[in-house]
């Protein structure tokens, strides 16, 4: 879904929101528990992760009374399936430029 790599790079430009991904790897976190770690109030830290629920990025579990919040794979997959699409010519041009320089190293050219 190329669409929604670009949502998933845009959701991670923010410096929080990308804070708030990168701290549910080692498992399942409440708001409450996030904006704890990251010391933003429990209504910010919410509207971030609405932003990452939107791009695919988290998910939601309820657990009792609490909504409990997990990376969820499919938003990495877009965006990798939206950045794969750039490594053929981003290849190529490590190709040009390794080429080059080992020519300018061997005064050929």
């Amino acid at each position: 879904m190329v669409a929604n790599g670009v949502r998933v790079l845009s959701a991670l430009a923010d410096d929080t929101r990308r804070a708030v991904f990168e701290s549910l790897p080692q498992g399942s976190k409440s708001v409450g528990e996030i904006a704890a770690a990251l010391g933003v109030t429990s209504s910010a830290i919410s509207q971030h992760l609405k932003v990452l629920r939107e791009a695919r990025l988290v998910m939601m579990r309820p657990a009792g009374n609490r909504r409990l919040y997990s990376l969820d794979p499919r938003g990495l997959a877009d965006a990798r399936d939206y950045l794969e699409q750039f490594w053929p010519s981003a290849l190529a041009a490590y190709s040009a430029a390794v080429s080059t320089a080992r020519e300018d190293r061997s005064g050929i050219g």
